[in-house]
């Protein structure tokens, strides 16, 4: 095994996709393991990144030869520098189609540029698989002793795990070399401080329902540019949105979406929080905390290479479920709650909700930083470590 690698629950998923198709493409934030994980997994392959201006400029000017030759295939990183580089992959395989499976391994980070490409050129030809930063279950070996504050302020970068970097450091180096970079390289900013102060302001509304107006107000750009802005950032797997539940109970619901972040030591670097003290008493931290669970129910079922079908609930009275899983006609609730200390008063949404969606109610769970794991009737306790159970 690669010295300080970390086992990636993807694995087994990938492997299996390599079996079936001539291609496998893995899209994910920047950072977030997908080269360590693919150059692992496929040792054999030579490996070339279309980041170096070199190589791109070879595999742009004669891509034909930039393919041909390689037996055992490709590892092709940031693929999405070169777009135009997937017409002649396809040609390739439908050329090839007596070699073995798995014959090219593509990465990306930018998921509107290659998912346009993998549409019109790829499409079935490869298997699309996402990879977050690193889930609990994951990390578990390294954080086995670490506090709900640590844990929150490490996010789940694998650089940050193997090479013990300070996360507000580490985080802060990310955020100029990559966030902004890549920014820049999609849209036009002239006034970098004023995208800066926008994903600051979105780091203070994780949890929250996006509001364009007020977020437009405060910034002090128009309307469009935040709808702009949010979906750059979204493409850049650098937020994501979590979309509302919506069917007709005979309730009027709510029909927007919640913002989080694919990782939560960036929001909290974004928050100025630096240290596990300032964690323990930000306001904020409720919110990264359900980010958190969520992003680690998310994780779970994108390494099995399977839609999140995760949503919230609430209507316009305020009734709300953080989460509602949708397993084929059965509606799983998830309450997310950052306490230690059960309270009754936790499960008065999931409540709630069993009373309006009747039999396709399943068993409730509430997530919270408590120890005790029990079954209370129809709803099970867990600490948030053992979130993946929902999934």
């Amino acid at each position: 095994m690669d010295k300080g690698y970390i086992a990636r629950q993807i694995e087994q998923e990938i492997r299996a996709m390599a079996g079936d198709y001539p291609v496998v493409t893995l899209i994910g934030p920047r950072q977030s393991g997908k080269t360590t994980l693919a150059k692992h997994l496929f040792p054999e392959k030579p490996y070339y990144t279309l980041e170096s201006a070199d190589i791109r400029a070879l595999a742009e000017a004669d891509p034909r030869r930039f393919l041909e030759g390689h037996q055992q295939g490709m590892i092709i990183d940031e693929v999405q520098r070169a777009p135009q580089l997937l017409s002649y992959i396809q040609e390739y395989v439908d050329a090839h189609q007596n070699q073995q499976k798995g014959q090219f391994i593509l990465t990306g980070s930018h998921q509107l540029e290659l998912s346009a490409a993998i549409t019109q050129s790829l499409a079935g030809r490869t298997a699309l698989l996402t990879l977050f930063p690193l889930s609990l279950y994951e990390a578990k070996n390294i954080i086995a002793d670490w506090s709900l504050d640590q844990i929150l302020l490490h996010g789940g970068f694998p650089r940050v795990y193997r090479d013990d970097l300070n996360p507000t450091k580490a985080y802060r180096n990310y955020f100029h070399t990559y966030v902004e970079r890549d920014v820049r390289k999609i849209i036009n900013i002239k006034e970098m401080a004023l995208f800066e102060k926008f994903i600051k302001l979105c780091a203070g509304r994780v949890g929250q329902l996006i509001n364009f107006q007020s977020l437009a107000s405060d910034t002090g750009v128009s309307y469009h540019t935040i709808e702009n802005w949010l979906s750059i950032l979204e493409a850049s797997f650098i937020i994501f949105r979590l979309q509302p539940y919506f069917e007709n109970f005979g309730k009027r619901l709510i029909k927007s979406s919640k913002l989080y972040f694919t990782d939560v030591g960036l929001a909290a670097y974004l928050l100025g929080i630096e240290n596990e003290q300032q964690m323990a008493r930000d306001p904020l931290r409720g919110g990264l905390f359900e980010n958190l669970v969520i992003l680690e129910l998310m994780k779970s079922r994108l390494n099995k290479g399977l839609d999140p079908q995760l949503y919230f609930f609430r209507d316009q009275r305020g009734n709300e479920v953080d989460i509602i899983y949708k397993s084929a006609n059965t509606l799983v609730p998830v309450e997310i709650k950052a306490g230690q200390t059960f309270h009754r008063e936790f499960l008065k949404g999931l409540d709630y909700f069993k009373k309006i969606v009747g039999d396709r109610f399943a068993q409730g769970f509430l997530i919270y930083s408590g120890e005790l794991e029990q079954i209370m009737h129809d709803v099970t306790l867990l600490n948030y470590r053992d979130a993946i159970q929902v999934v």
